[in-house]
């Protein structure tokens, strides 16, 4: 049994979609720093928190993006309130000593960058996760994508390196009239065991 209300469900599972059309209606800074105070929450390994989250609102910042974009992706962005460019920041292990000062991460993920990168992929991706999440909890539909030229991106939005992007969702207020029947997803039996 949940214990979270039949209502929360549906906004967070049930009747949560992935929107593709989003009403022209703004999102406010306020918002965004909410978001982040809420997924900034989620479980990371060893609490590295390497996703950082660049809010592409302004039609300037979308200007940019845009040509980095597979064609079918770039009206979505262009309606969304805002796209975020959910990215990686490839030297997170710095911060350890104040995030983790349980042991000497720091020292692990320098000597081992095989391990390092791997944390952070996996941990970013739990991270961005966590945001569409929260998105939903705070009333906001969310549009995740992959669809798009990473290193354009990266060159274009972190040219020193220090950063990377992993995949990008739009963010506001969607379409409901727009959407198709949800497609079907595999039953217990296909995707589980219990052993």
């Amino acid at each position: 049994m949940f214990t979270i209300d039949k209502k929360s469900m549906d906004i967070l599972f049930n009747e949560a979609r992935t929107y593709t059309y989003f009403e022209n209606k703004p999102i406010s800074d306020e918002v965004f720093v909410q978001l982040y105070d809420t997924l900034k929450l989620a479980p990371t390994y060893a609490n590295c928190q390497p996703g950082r989250f660049i809010f592409v609102k302004s039609p300037e910042a979308k200007a940019r993006l845009i040509p980095h974009l597979d064609g079918g992706n770039v009206r979505k962005v262009q309606e969304a309130a805002a796209t975020v460019i959910i990215a990686s920041d490839n030297t997170f292990y710095k911060n350890m000593p104040r995030l983790f000062p349980h042991g000497d991460m720091m020292s692990l993920f320098e000597s081992n960058p095989k391990l390092a990168q791997h944390v952070m992929f996996q941990s970013s991706c739990l991270q961005g996760a966590y945001l569409i999440m929260a998105a939903r909890a705070l009333g906001l539909d969310c549009g995740p994508m992959g669809g798009f030229n990473s290193a354009g991106v990266d060159k274009e939005f972190f040219p020193d390196g220090k950063w990377t992007s992993n995949f990008l969702c739009n963010l506001g207020y969607g379409m409901k009239s727009k959407l198709h029947p949800r497609d079907p997803r595999l039953n217990f039996e296909e995707a589980c065991k219990i052993i």
